[in-house]
C-alpha cells in the first residue's frame, strides 16, 4: 500500500530515497488510530523504525504545514543508548526533514559538549542524544524542554539493561506533560511495561511482526562442534567467507578480550567491542573497520547497537544469545539495503536443543550441518589464489618490474618456480586454517558415555587413589579443569587403591593430554598421563564410575559400583582432596 497523506517534503524525501511504500512498522505507526496517542512499539532490527517513529513525528512537528517553523527550543528529543546509534538517527531523520526545513542537533557522550551547547543555542527542531549527555544538558540549561511536544525512546529495552532508568526518568520528567511518548524496544519486559505505566497515557501497543518471518537476504547456517572446537569454527568460518567485514558475538566482555587477541595472534586483523571501552577506543575500532584497516570485529550485543557497515556480510555467534530477539538484533547487522549476508549459529552439542529452541522462536529456518574443515578452506584458498595471480597478469608491468622479471629468468628461474613464489607471497598474510576435530553431533548426544571409533575412549590415570580419598565429586571438577575439557567428555572413572584411572573422549584426548601433563597451580603433586595399554583388570580392587550420567553399571574390567555424586567418604589425607573441601567451605 502507498504511504499516507502528509507533508509533499517528506513524500518527496521517501521517494528520493527509494521508499515506494511504507515497512510494516512504518504502516502500523501510520494508522488513522495512532493520531495523538502514545506508542509502545516492538520491531526487529533492519524493519525501518527510525524512519517510522521520524513519520509518527510528522504532526507535532509541522502541525499539518509543509515546512517547519524557524528553529528554537527542540519539539521533539529522541533517546537512543550508543552514541553509534543516537548519531545514525540524526542521520536518518536529517534527510527525512531536510526538504521541510527541519534541523537535528545531536547530544552524545564523547564528543565536544560546548560545540554541542552552541548548536542548541542556534535552534532545533529535534535532538537526538544518549541519556547521559542529554541529562547534562538540561541539568545545565542548554536544553530547554519547555516546548517538547514528543519524545522518543529508541532502543528502550537496551537502555535499561545499560542502567540508564534514573536517566530516562529524569528526561521524561522534564518534558512537558501533555507531550506524546513513543517508547520502540526489540522486547516488552516488566521494566519497559513499568516504565510506559509510568510515562505513557492510554498508550496503544504495537507489536510488528517480521514481515514474512526470516529476513530475506540473512542466510542462516548453525554447525556443530566439539565443545573445544568452537574457537577454531570461528577461524575456519572466517577464512571460508568471502566477506570484506565479520562480526564475531560473544556474551561477555571477557570473552570478548579473549576471542579478539586470539584471532589477533592468528593473524586477524581483528577490533573488540565492549562495555569498558572508552569512546575514543570505542572510534578508533570503528573507524578501523570503516577503513579496511580491520576486518574483523568480536563484539557484545549492547556494544554493536548501531554499528551500520553496508559491507558487512558475515556474522558469527560464538556464544548463542539467550533471547530470539537478540539473535534477529545481532543477525541484522547483515543482509542490509539490499546486500545479502550470512548469520552463522556455532553450536557444541550441550546446546543443541537451545539453538532449535532459539531458531523456532524467531521463526527462523536455518541450514545445520559442520564447521568448515581447513581441507575446504585450502581448496578455496587455491581458487581464490588463481583469481588473484590473472589478476596481477592482466595489470601492465612497469619498465621495473619487466627489469627484475628477465633478471630472474637469466638466472634460471624457471616460470613454474615464479608462479610458484608468487603465490607463496600472496598466502603468507592469510592465517592458516584450524583442524576440527571428528565430530557427530547426531551420533554423540549431549549426556551420553563418551566412546571412541571402536566403543571406547582414550584412558588416562592420575596419581590420587583411594587410599587419598578420590571421590568423584572432586575428581570430575579437577579432571575438567586440568584438562581444559566439559564434563561430557570425562566417560568412565574407576578408582583404585593409589590411582583413579578414567576415560576421555577420543576427539578431545590430545588436547586433555597436552592440558593435563601441565603441574595445576594448586596441585603440582597431581600428576596425569596415558594409559597405552587401557585400563587394569581386576574389578574387585576399585568401583566404576559413570562420569555425570548418574545410574548404576560396572566398571572397566569387572564389578564395580557407580555413584550418581552423593556418597560420603572417610576424612581427607590428600592435601589435594584437603584444599577441595577447604574452598568449598569457604564458598
Amino acid at each position: 500500500m502507498p504511504f499516507p497523506a502528509m507533508p509533499e517534503a517528506l513524500l518527496r524525501a521517501l521517494s528520493e530515497r527509494g521508499y515506494a511504500e511504507p515497512t510494516g512498522v512504518q504502516a502500523a505507526v501510520l494508522q488513522p488510530e495512532t493520531a495523538g496517542r502514545d506508542l509502545l512499539v516492538s520491531a526487529q532490527t533492519g524493519s525501518g523504525k527510525t524512519v517510522a517513529f521520524g513519520l509518527a513525528l510528522a504532526p507535532e512537528l509541522m502541525a499539518g504545514a509543509e515546512r517547519m517553523p524557524p528553529a528554537g527550543a527542540p519539539l521533539a528529543i529522541v533517546v537512543a543508548p550508543t552514541r553509534e546509534l543516537a548519531l545514525q538517527v540524526r542521520t536518518e531523520l536529517s534527510w527525512l526533514y531536510a526538504a521541510a526545513g527541519g534541523r537535528v542537533v545531536s547530544c552524545v557522550g564523547g564528543m565536544d559538549p560546548m560545540a554541542e551547547r552552541r548548536a542548541l543555542a542556534q535552534g532545533a527542531h529535534i535532538v537526538v542524544g544518549t541519556p547521559g549527555r542529554l541529562c547534562d544538558h538540561l541539568n545545565r540549561g542548554n536544553l530547554q524542554p519547555e516546548a517538547v511536544r514528543a519524545v522518543v525512546l529508541d532502543e528502550a529495552d537496551e537502555m535499561l539493561d545499560l542502567g540508564f532508568r534514573e536517566e530516562l526518568e529524569e528526561i521524561l520528567g522534564a518534558a512537558p506533560e501533555d507531550r506524546r511518548t513513543l517508547l520502540f524496544s526489540a522486547t516488552v519486559p516488566r521494566e519497559i511495561a513499568r516504565l510506559a505505566e509510568s510515562f505513557q497515557k492510554d498508550a496503544l501497543r504495537l507489536e510488528v511482526k517480521s514481515e514474512g518471518g526470516q529476513h530475506g537476504d540473512i542466510a542462516y547456517q548453525a554447525v556443530t562442534v566439539a565443545p573445544h572446537d568452537v574457537e577454531r569454527a570461528v577461524v575456519n568460518l572466517l577464512r571460508l567467507s568471502d566477506s570484506p567485514r565479520a562480526i564475531v558475538f560473544c556474551s561477555t566482555r571477557a570473552a570478548v578480550a579473549r576471542l579478539q587477541g586470539n584471532l589477533a595472534e592468528r593473524g586477524f586483523s581483528a577490533v573488540a567491542l565492549s562495555g569498558e571501552l572508552s569512546q575514543a577506543e570505542r572510534s578508533r575500532a570503528l573507524q578501523g573497520l570503516r577503513d579496511g584497516r580491520a576486518q574483523v570485529c568480536v563484539a557484545t550485543d549492547v556494544a554493536a547497537r548501531g554499528i551500520d557497515l553496508p559491507d558487512l556480510g558475515l556474522v558469527i555467534h560464538a556464544e548463542l544469545p539467550k533471547e530470539p530477539e537478540t539473535m534477529l538484533h545481532r543477525s541484522g547487522r547483515t543482509g542490509r539495503a539490499g546486500r545479502k549476508g550470512t548469520s552463522v549459529l556455532i553450536v557444541p552439542p550441550n546446546r543443541r536443543r537451545t539453538a532449535e529452541r532459539l531458531l523456532a522462536a524467531a521463526r527462523v529456518q536455518a541450514e545445520w550441518g559442520p564447521a568448515p574443515a581447513a581441507e575446504a578452506i585450502r581448496e578455496r584458498d587455491a581458487v581464490r589464489l588463481a583469481e588473484q595471480t590473472r589478476s596481477l597478469l592482466a595489470e601492465e608491468a612497469s619498465a621495473d618490474d619487466l627489469s627484475v622479471a628477465r633478471a630472474l629468468v637469466e638466472g634460471g628461474a624457471t616460470p613454474e618456480a615464479l608462479a610458484a613464489a608468487l603465490v607463496k607471497v600472496l598466502r603468507a598474510p592469510l592465517p592458516a586454517p584450524e583442524e576440527m576435530s571428528a565430530f557427530d553431533a547426531e551420533r554423540r548426544p549431549p549426556r551420553e558415555r563418551v566412546a571412541g571409533p571402536e566403543g571406547e575412549g582414550v584412558w588416562f590415570r592420575m596419581n590420587v587413589g583411594r587410599d587419598g580419598n578420590a571421590d568423584p565429586r572432586w575428581v570430575l571438577p579437577f579432571l575438567c579443569r586440568r584438562g581444559g575439557v566439559q564434563r561430557n567428555e570425562i566417560g568412565r572413572i574407576r578408582i583404585l587403591g593409589r590411582e583413579t584411572q578414567f576415560e576421555v573422549a577420543s576427539y578431545a584426548a590430545g588436547k586433555f593430554a597436552a592440558a593435563a601433563r601441565k603441574p595445576d597451580g594448586d596441585d603440582p603433586h597431581i600428576r596425569v598421563e596415558a594409559l597405552p595399554e587401557g585400563p587394569s583388570a581386576g574389578g574387585a580392587q576399585g568401583g566404576g564410575y559413570g562420569a555425570g550420567h548418574g545410574g548404576g553399571g560396572r566398571g572397566p574390567g569387572g564389578p564395580g559400583r557407580s555413584y550418581g555424586g552423593g556418597h560420603g567418604s572417610p576424612a581427607p589425607r590428600s592435601r589435594f582432596h584437603a584444599e577441595r573441601q577447604r574452598r568449598a567451605a569457604a564458598r
